[in-house]
């Protein structure tokens, strides 16, 4: 079968790729290939699914320009097509004083952006979040949330109504570039594009090898565990609830979510997966294990970062610990509240000597 393009992954951002290019090039052929047998199952779906405003990122980057202008396009898009999305704003505390001066360069950040950011007193804060502590807080409102999976199967749909093919269970294999394009061996045939668009998420840096290439950067496997609270602990958190994150760490650290459903989940926190989908603790597969191991990037990062990484994996056997650090932001919050939740894991780029 011959294509204009090929997206690997069936995840969100392969799924809008593919429906943005259905859109934007009337009659290309465009084929998407997944390798598991439905759309989204992984860092698509095992998320807090929170819409970010681009708060925490430097003005002119590139991340925060896609933060900016990809927020107030999914809510577009989640009201154009009746998926569940709600603006609830987010609170982004400072429970000590030391924190404060982070604070207030996300604010001046948020403004640099132009989000109507705001600085909230004590008072402020309880009047929002009643069981909310802090010695001040950014509330930033054009932070949301909504069910990315939902949103990526609707893109699914659109892409397909607009004639794109896709191939579930449909693992690559093998890809060979030539001069008129690449050659793509799956599990589900053989598929020739002229151009081949990589979304493959936790494999996209083996996607870029299987095609010849050498990429800077290697995906490493963090695990972010979750808890939610039970039933009764729900009126503890009515929407977003952040701490401030260390500029330093690549994570936000452990923060209160009320997702669509009603539900509210607390974390993640950031240990190391022994695997790519390794969702629980003990699940272990050698050989993602080994290259991770063997990358110096890896080793960089936990040189630098040791006495965090410490702490992350402490909280990981103790539901005591992990109550303990959302209980910086929701004092009444006990290891009696919290129920496990899925786990997510997240494909960490890093480079092998930054």
């Amino acid at each position: 079968m011959r294509y204009d393009v090929i997206v690997v992954g069936g995840g969100i951002v392969g799924l809008a790729t593919a429906y943005a290019l259905t859109r934007e090039w009337a009659g290309a052929r465009l084929l998407v290939v997944e390798k598991e047998g439905n759309w989204g199952l992984h860092q698509t779906r095992r998320n807090s699914g929170v819409i970010h405003s681009g708060v925490y990122y430097p003005p002119g980057s590139l991340k925060a320009s896609y933060a900016l202008e990809g927020s107030r396009r999914i809510v577009e898009f989640c009201a154009e097509h009746d998926l569940p999305y709600e603006v609830t704003g987010k609170l982004i505390v400072a429970t000590s004083s030391r924190e404060l001066p982070r604070l207030h360069r996300l604010y001046e950040r948020g403004r640099a952006h132009g989000l109507t950011v705001e600085l909230l007193d004590p008072p402020a804060i309880a009047e929002r979040e009643p069981h909310v502590r802090g010695e001040a807080a950014l509330l930033v409102p054009t932070a949301g949330i909504t069910d990315f999976r939902r949103v990526a199967q609707k893109y699914a749909e659109l892409a397909e109504r607009n004639g794109a093919e896709t191939w579930l269970k449909a693992r690559v294999l093998k890809i060979v570039e030539r001069p008129d394009g690449v050659v793509v061996q799956t599990r589900r045939g053989e598929a020739h594009a002229r151009v081949l668009v990589n979304c493959a998420g936790l494999y996209s840096d083996r996607i870029a090898a299987l095609a010849g290439y050498r990429p800077h950067a290697r995906i490493v496997p963090f695990r972010g565990e979750y808890y939610e609270l039970v039933p009764g602990a729900r009126r503890l958190v009515r929407n977003l609830v952040y701490p401030v994150p260390d500029p330093a760490f690549p994570f936000l650290g452990v923060h209160l979510t009320r997702m669509v459903d009603g539900s509210v989940h607390v974390g993640p926190n950031a240990v190391l997966a022994l695997a790519r989908e390794g969702y629980h603790r003990f699940t272990i597969r050698p050989r993602d294990l080994v290259e991770t191991l063997g990358y110096p990037g890896f080793w960089r990062l936990v040189r630098r970062h040791w006495r965090v990484g410490a702490g992350e994996m402490a909280r990981s056997y103790s539901r005591r610990l992990f109550a303990r650090s959302a209980a910086r932001l929701v004092p009444e919050l006990t290891d009696k509240d919290l129920a496990w939740a899925p786990a997510g894991v997240r494909a960490q780029a890093l480079l092998p000597h930054s």
